[in-house]
């Protein structure tokens, strides 16, 4: 009716639910119920044994997905250590190594995942152990993935899901030319067989950058093998009295004998106690006279005489004599004193870390007063020990690293640089703000004792070179020598450094480190002569 408000149910007849519609309503009720009881009789009491039997016997268990370990690679992309998936090794593809000789020390190995007795993983990655898979060990290795999976008890895979995939560690491209590397080792290699040394190390950077591109150790080891935990080369080569697992050119530490002259002679023309031009007589030894036993002088030998020699060609032929001079001082000569070798030999890196990155390294030594009263109880400095130090002998003792990074800034005009192992990294550079002219002297010195002096072994027709040999007694009764040759390449306008050690060889031997390095530039000039433009 009009006078009712039906949005307010006025006027509106309430109709109560029938009793059909209660009936199929409470019978569908009663029907889902039974058909759950029905169920649950069946799980609990039919077949209740059998599925708690299966259930206890599934597994679920939280599986590694092992990331790939990171690549290696040489400057012009050769891989030197990469994954082997033809080579599958339980879950993880084995690390395997180029063959090229002579990086084994620069690439070092690394140790697999391991289990334990029961089979579960505790070591879930590659671990470097020596070497470039060391060094940079965070870099290369990825991040794990892991798989979620369930087995019945027979072993079966009844389901499997990821909960997190796997990442790959980074690829690292070093500044090495493994071609190269080879060529200097085996040249390193073929001498030290020869001539009889013990062992041998070079190295090659690049002056303006800092990039090493070929460091070798002779005698090396098999990073394959113990890579692949190979029990008996580990245990050959730890017994092995050549120490193949000393990494030389880093970490050895040799006498440098007379590489150490163009140096002393640079340090004496910034200290303005000589000019250039100025000879002094080499009779084949510096006689200097006891005060207190007149008949029984001092006397300190030239490996040869000389005659009259300048700055210049003191340093082409090496001559002793005029080193003691200019080093410890005689006659009329004044001399640098210990006090200022030490501080030039430091300046050019000596008696220090190197700082390539990853690497340890020994600091060497500069022998001084101070050092001599500590190592000998309290003997007093003399003067025969400032000559010995001033020609690279007597406690003197320096890696080929340091002996190189010296050599670059000769060759650069005096900037020594950080070495570095990473293909075009920025590393830290030092200005020596040494006089251009000292080192001038310096590098036409090292180019006259190639072309006129010691050092013709390296003066060769398609490269000009700039070097200077070395040879240190070493042994009780110096009864072996290290051979040394140390230079820089095209002279004119230097791009390579180079520095290059024989070990421990008979005492007279006289073809050593020069006639490693002739034979390498040959080397060179026929697979890399794209190193001398």
């Amino acid at each position: 009716l009009p006078q009712y408000d039906t949005d307010q149910f006025e006027g509106k007849i309430e109709r109560p639910i029938g009793h059909r519609s209660l009936l199929i309503t409470l019978g569908l009720i009663m029907l889902v119920m039974g058909v759950y009881m029905i169920r649950a009789w069946n799980l609990q009491l039919i077949n209740g044994t059998a599925y708690a039997k299966q259930a206890a016997e599934n597994q679920l268990a939280e599986k590694v997905i092992f990331a790939d370990r990171g690549i290696i690679k040489d400057r012009v992309g050769r891989e030197l250590a990469y994954n082997n998936l033809l080579a599958i090794s339980d879950d993880f593809p084995e690390r395997t190594y180029a063959p090229y000789r002579g990086i084994s020390h620069l690439v070092g190995y690394v140790k697999p995942p391991q289990k334990d007795t029961a089979g579960y993983y505790y070591r879930t990655s590659y671990v470097g152990i020596d070497g470039v898979e060391r060094a940079f060990d965070g870099k290369l290795t990825g991040i794990n993935g892991i798989t979620l999976t369930e087995t019945d008890a027979k072993g079966n895979v009844v389901s499997e899901s990821s909960r997190l995939l796997p990442q790959a560690g980074d690829t690292i491209t070093l500044s090495i030319d493994a071609a190269l590397s080879e060529g200097l080792y085996d040249a390193i290699a073929r001498r030290a067989e020869a001539s009889k040394f013990q062992a041998g190390a070079g190295a090659i950077m690049d002056v303006v950058t800092g990039e090493i591109v070929a460091l070798v150790s002779y005698p090396e080891y098999s990073n394959v093998a113990l890579a692949r935990g190979d029990e008996k080369t580990l245990a050959d080569a730890l017994a092995n009295p050549r120490q193949p697992f000393l990494n030389r050119v880093i970490s050895g530490l040799y006498a440098p004998g007379s590489i150490v002259k163009p140096i002393v002679a640079a340090a004496a023309l910034a200290e303005g106690i000589i000019d250039e031009h100025k000879e002094i007589l080499s009779t084949g030894q510096l006689v200097v006279p006891n005060p207190y036993f007149r008949d029984k002088p001092s006397i300190f030998k030239d490996w040869r005489a000389h005659g009259y020699v300048d700055m210049r060609r003191a340093i082409a032929v090496s001559s002793d004599v005029y080193f003691y001079h200019i080093g410890g001082g005689f006659g009329g000569q004044k001399g640098l004193g210990i006090d200022n070798i030490d501080k030039y030999l430091r300046i050019f890196g000596f008696g220090s870390p190197t700082g390539v990155k990853g690497f340890e390294e020994p600091a060497g030594t500069i022998p001084t007063p101070q050092w001599k009263e500590e190592v000998f109880d309290g003997d007093p400095w003399r003067v025969g020990d400032t000559y010995n130090t001033a020609i690279g002998q007597y406690g003197v003792q320096v890696t080929p690293l340091q002996a190189l990074r010296a050599t670059a800034a000769l060759a650069n005009g005096g900037v020594l640089l950080t070495p570095t192992l990473i293909a075009s990294s920025s590393e830290i550079k030092i200005i020596l703000n040494l006089p251009e002219h000292a080192l001038k002297v310096a590098r036409e010195g090292m180019r006259m004792s190639v072309v006129q002096g010691i050092a013709g072994a390296v003066n060769v027709p398609f490269v000009q070179v700039a070097a200077k040999t070395g040879t240190a007694q070493v042994g009780v009764r110096n009864e072996y020598i290290n051979s040394w040759m140390i230079g820089f390449f095209p002279y004119e306008r230097p791009r390579y450094a180079y520095a290059v050690v024989l070990e421990r060889g008979p005492s007279g031997t006289l073809v050593g480190a020069p006639a490693a390095m002739n034979e390498f530039l040959w080397w060179m000039n026929t697979h890399t002569p794209h190193y001398f433009k």
